[in-house]
């Protein structure tokens, strides 16, 4: 008679053994390629009755893991003899990131990545095991290169340097890190104070960013926030609010954002003065996002699915007062919010990013009137985004001239514990 091993009984729901197993699901999306957006988007459709708790649960997981991705994998290659199967190597990076993490719950998180090794693979459940315990063992990351100190990518680490010699390391650090939730009030329904009231009331601590909004001490689900539904509050940055201040609005104006979705800062600008704004995005499932922010916070603005590079399609000949260029980036400025970015991207993406920013930069300004200004954002902490950019576009565009913010040429702002990374740039058109 041929023996044959049982299948592993199912995980329980709210153990860890079943956080551990889905987050791995979604760890191997990414390392194969996969957007950790539309890994997620995935596997809740397939699990539409899983709990809140389930899904935070995994999330968590899923995003430290990410984030420390390189100090994971260092551990891998320095105790397995060979790279495991994709599924197992997302398991343990996993598994190994929760030891880090709750190193008082080790022996609990060590047994939990078995029981979860043997639900998706048991032979190798033996595998796991002895890794997590020789970690435990040795106690500290033995591969010190700069890839597992920092948790970026080597060609990552080399820009940085390059571009901010005096910071790099912080700004490094600052990607690892949970990214702070800050509220925009809307002007339109409220203001600082009755947010601050509402939260007070909601037993939520938070911190004064005035005029850039309030940043609560822990993050929350958004179904929690008072007056969210109502259109009361949004979560924007408070690096991404200041685009809409930056832009030097005044009622009766003409504005156009040019690369609007998902439309907070396009929000921002209808609740902050009384302008004609056109929102353009080239993807239609991305423009629907805008038209329901706007509906969520009572506002009016005309959203159009269109190449904003190309303005023949969509322009009418009238100038806009402002432009809000608010062009595609590498985002290494928000990678803690998208920390599959620093593992998706290389080198190379870099170039193309900024020939696409050129591009669109170039067929925005004609549609500028004389005198008007266009603000040039991106959430990147690369040079060749940034400064490098401006200074092509400016020796391209003899009629554009750069305007300082608050007695600055141009503003990098570097991830920290109040905002993320953004870069502004403010260019008038001269006669």
């Amino acid at each position: 008679m041929t023996l044959r091993s049982r299948p592993a009984p199912p995980l329980p729901p709210d153990s860890l053994a079943f956080a551990l197993l889905h987050a791995s699901t979604l760890v191997a999306a990414v390392l194969s390629g996969q957007a950790l957006t539309d890994a997620f988007e995935k596997l809740w459709t397939r699990h539409l009755l899983w709990s809140p708790a389930n899904r935070g649960a995994i999330q968590d997981l899923t995003y430290r893991t990410l984030r420390h991705f390189g100090r994971g994998d260092a551990w891998i290659r320095h105790l397995t003899q060979r790279p495991p199967a994709l599924p197992i190597r997302a398991l343990l990076l996993v598994a190994l990131d929760r030891l880090e993490a709750a190193p008082a719950e080790a022996h609990v998180t060590v047994d939990q990545a078995v029981r979860a090794a043997e639900a998706l693979r048991p032979a190798v459940k033996g595998m796991v095991n002895a890794v997590l315990r020789n970690v435990l063992r040795a106690k500290s990351i033995p591969d010190d290169d700069a890839v597992a100190r920092h948790a970026h990518p080597g060609w990552w680490l080399a820009r940085l340097r390059r571009d901010h010699p005096h910071g790099w390391q912080a700004i490094a650090a600052a990607g690892n890190t949970h990214p702070p939730m800050t509220l925009r009030p809307n002007r339109r329904r409220s203001g600082a104070e009755e947010l601050a009231r509402a939260l007070t009331g909601a037993g939520l601590s938070f911190r004064d960013q005035s005029p850039f909004g309030l940043t609560l001490t822990r993050p929350i689900p958004v179904q929690r926030l008072p007056g969210f539904v109502e259109g009361a509050v949004s979560i924007q940055d408070a690096g991404a609010q200041r685009a809409a201040h930056w832009l030097d609005l005044a009622a009766g104006q003409r504005v156009l954002d040019a690369c609007s979705a998902p439309g907070g800062k396009a929000a921002h600008i209808l609740e902050s003065v009384d302008v004609s704004l056109l929102a353009l995005e080239l993807d239609s499932h991305r423009a629907a996002r805008i038209g329901e922010n706007f509906q969520r916070l009572g506002l009016a603005g005309d959203i159009r699915v269109a190449d904003a590079g190309e303005p023949d399609a969509w322009w009418d000949g009238r100038p806009f007062d402002r432009i809000l260029a608010d062009v595609p980036c590498s985002a290494s400025g928000v990678v803690r919010r998208h920390p599959d970015i620093k593992w998706l991207r290389r080198d190379a993406d870099i170039a193309g990013f900024a020939a696409q920013q050129a591009r669109l930069l170039d067929a925005l300004w004609p549609t500028l009137a004389v005198g008007g200004k266009m603000l040039y954002v991106t959430c990147s902490v690369f040079e060749e985004e940034n400064r490098g950019q401006i200074r092509r576009f400016l020796a391209r565009h003899p009629d554009a001239e750069g305007l300082p913010i608050d007695h600055e040429p141009d503003r990098q702002l570097l991830p920290n514990d109040d905002h993320d990374g953004f870069y502004f740039a403010l260019l008038r058109k001269r006669s």
